[in-house]
């Protein structure tokens, strides 16, 4: 019976008895800087840092995004196996129909009136000195096309394997410089893009409510003068990246358009609005890399005679890849509140060091341990006061 005295009195002041750290005001100058310094700081990084910058207040959501482009502008070129020439954004824009990465062609290499027949391959191939070097139907690696069996003297008096392909084969050599399309310098290109906050229904585009249809005739970007217009000359976006455009255009290369969204929606979303940047994504003109600038090759195919024939185009083109970066946040109790916890508990770190300066560095240390903690020997029977017997 006792036993189930003794029971019944353990859970009742299980749960009827409230348990309470000891608390010790300690006056020490030292000890006080410290910890209202450290409370200070911990103040400061959880509003400047964690509320205002970082806006701890908001949920974030994911982003979904699309984009279209267009290209203007008139070029002119003037070669000698092509004769004068008017290239518009469907002659040196790829694809025509312009999408988040596009190519804009600034020097080219033609070969023309090619058709399948049996020649001699350029230099740049493997030289022979007899047929046994060329095996029959068979494609060497760097060849242009599929060798005969012999080795015969092309064009420039150099002994190369025979083939059967599109003849005459391609001379890529000699690359015209200045480029051809140095005009490029002024193509336009206008950017639309959109993009959607999918967690809060909201989709805001980059042709923003100030912009009107004459301002889209008549604008071009500028990072100060007009930054939200989406009308970007190329030349431009060569002087942003601090790139020559004529090195620039005479091999190609690879440039990034970044759009940037960073909204807070906690605010009307007219002011949700992007910032566009420019980077250059195969390093600068001066760095030594294999297979520098950007290049492609495409054929124009025609019939004549009953024979088809084409003209081979290799291209050399500025690329542009569109990155579209969003993020937006909008009030939410639930981090909100998560935030706050967290930063409570980043104010036990004040504590923390206090603590250990004051017990372990502090010349009366032992002094403060006594004062801190108060052991309690097991009490028996015998050792408790007559008083508080029953």
């Amino acid at each position: 019976m006792k036993t189930i005295d003794n029971l019944a009195t353990n859970v009742s002041d299980f749960f009827f008895e409230y348990e309470t750290p000891r608390m010790v005001t300690i006056r020490n100058k030292r000890i006080g800087i410290i910890f209202r310094s450290i409370q200070l700081a911990v103040l400061v990084y959880i509003i400047g840092w964690v509320f205002i910058h970082e806006k701890g207040y908001q949920s974030m959501g994911s982003t979904i995004s699309s984009v279209s482009v267009k290209v203007k502008g008139i070029g002119f070129t003037n070669l000698s196996n092509n004769g004068p020439k008017i290239l518009d954004a469907v002659d040196y824009a790829f694809p025509p129909q312009g999408s988040d990465s596009f190519v804009i062609m600034t020097n080219y290499i033609i070969t023309p009136r090619q058709s399948m027949m049996v020649c001699a391959q350029d230099e740049s191939t493997e030289e022979c000195e007899s047929g046994s070097e060329c095996m029959a139907g068979e494609f060497s690696r760097y060849g242009q096309g599929m060798m005969t069996g012999n080795c015969t003297i092309n064009n420039n008096g150099k002994k190369t394997c025979e083939i059967f392909g599109w003849c005459p084969v391609e001379n890529d050599h000699y690359i015209s410089n200045p480029p051809l399309l140095l005009a490029a310098e002024n193509f336009t290109i206008f950017i639309k893009n959109s993009i959607t906050f999918a967690a809060f229904g909201v989709t805001r585009r980059n042709l923003v409510e100030s912009l009107s249809k004459a301002d889209l005739k008549n604008c071009t970007y500028h990072k100060v003068h007009d930054p939200l217009c989406p009308v970007f000359r190329l030349g431009y976006i060569v002087e942003e990246i601090k790139e020559d455009f004529s090195a620039l255009a005479y091999k190609g290369g690879i440039i990034g358009i970044v759009i940037d969204w960073d909204c807070d929606l906690d605010w009307p979303e007219r002011y949700c609005k992007p910032t566009y940047s420019f980077h250059q994504l195969y390093g600068s003109l001066g760095t030594e890399t294999v297979s520098s600038g950007y290049n492609f090759r495409y054929a124009k195919y025609y019939r004549e005679n009953g024979r088809e024939m084409r003209d081979l185009y290799k291209v050399f083109g500025i690329r542009l890849d569109i990155l579209v970066h969003g993020k937006a946040g909008k009030f939410n109790i639930i981090p909100t509140i998560t935030t706050i916890g967290s930063g409570v508990g980043v104010f036990g770190v004040a504590t923390l060091v206090c603590d250990l300066v004051l017990l372990h560095v502090l010349p009366k240390r032992n002094y403060y341990k006594q004062k801190k903690f108060k052991n309690v020997e097991g009490a028996s029977p015998q050792s408790i006061p007559a008083e508080t017997k029953k």
